[in-house]
């Protein structure tokens, strides 16, 4: 486990301000946005200035220093990924940190158990959940980027002959980011000071922006994710009770934030084909049937609803289906409804036999 660096802080300034950060100027890429939005969201970095230099005089007066410097050294914060040799991930993950990994990693656990509040131990079960759900749902993406790693084996998706069917309009967290850098031609200020201002105070947007997105996914999985993760292991843990093998899984009272709970759960061994929940958290509400996808992120349903029920609705489903109460089936199969919790299971009881 990295030590966790905000304990080993002192603010080396008397004058209210916080510790010297610096990174490198000139073109900025989201990891060095994020790392920098990071260290301020911590309390002994709240007010630090920043500095955007190369010159290695200016960065060894600076208290921490990111994506610049050709020096990992946790004990002096120092944090570059650039140098030959550099291969430090995050434990249990395969990609290379950039700066924003290497922030994260010290540093996270601290940005977690703040977040969680009520005096929540950075050493609590709860934060090291959260720390590593962050960095493989955030943080990684942008440690990949940064260190131009693909998705995919390019050779591999070469191989097999594989073309993207749409552009993804520049949408990753990298791009969004990379725009925010001055065009090659618009115009720029002749003075040197005035120049380097302007180019920091876009690096300076593209790092509040990207620490939205960060804080936007840190608020989710501490409020949300985290609470419903209790929630889908009590009905993970009675599943049995509505299929003897556990295929079918119900969300008593409301739906919650269930796929990554349940996969994890599952450890490996898939069992769950539909999830039941009411639509509203009050009495009398319809109650829904979803497929289980075979991954988070995949359209394809481990089981499907039954072909002959897609895209039709209210009586007319009753008859296809043979089952009261049937609100609708989408047209892909991955979802439909029912007025009752009744009619749900039979629905799900006869998609089961199909």
């Amino acid at each position: 486990m990295a030590e966790s660096a905000p304990k080993r802080l002192k603010t080396s300034s008397s004058n209210g301000t916080g510790p010297l950060i610096g990174t490198h100027n000139g073109h900025f890429h989201a990891d060095e946005a994020l790392a920098v939005h990071m260290l301020r969201m911590l309390p002994p970095y709240r007010d630090s200035p920043l500095v955007r230099t190369r010159d290695p005089k200016v960065l060894d007066t600076c208290h921490t220093v990111v994506d610049v410097g050709g020096e990992y050294d946790a004990r002096r914060i120092r944090y570059d990924h650039h140098q030959r040799g550099f291969a430090t991930t995050f434990p249990g993950r395969a990609t290379k940190l950039s700066s924003a990994g290497l922030v994260f990693l010290h540093f996270g656990r601290a940005i977690v158990a703040q977040r969680l509040g009520g005096g929540v131990d950075e050493a609590a079960p709860e934060v090291d959940l959260l720390h590593r759900k962050l960095y493989e749902g955030f943080v990684e993406a942008l440690d990949a980027h940064d260190n131009g790693i693909a998705v995919y084996d390019p050779e591999a998706v070469a191989a097999a002959g594989l073309e993207k069917r749409f552009g993804e309009g520049g949408f990753t967290l990298g791009a969004v980011v990379g725009r925010l850098n001055p065009n090659w031609n618009d115009p720029k200020p002749a003075d040197p000071t005035d120049a380097q201002r302007a180019e920091d105070d876009r690096f300076m947007l593209a790092s509040q922006r990207i620490g939205e997105e960060f804080e936007r996914d840190l608020d989710y999985y501490a409020a949300s994710w985290l609470p419903a993760r209790a929630i889908v292991q009590q009905a993970f843990d009675k599943r049995g009770e509505f299929d003897p093998q556990g295929r079918v899984l119900v969300l008593e009272g409301q739906s919650v934030p269930w796929k990554d709970h349940l996969y994890g759960f599952e450890d490996g061994k898939p069992s769950v084909l539909y999830v039941l929940y009411p639509e509203k958290p009050e009495p009398g509400a319809k109650w829904r049937i979803q497929c289980v996808p075979e991954s988070k992120d995949s359209f394809v349903s481990r089981k499907p609803l039954p072909e002959a029920w897609r895209g039709f609705r209210d009586e007319e489903l009753d008859g296809i289906a043979g089952i009261p109460g049937c609100v609708f089936v989408h047209a892909a199969g991955f979802i439909g409804g029912n007025k009752t919790f009744d009619g749900a299971k039979e629905m799900a009881v006869k998609a089961l036999q199909a």
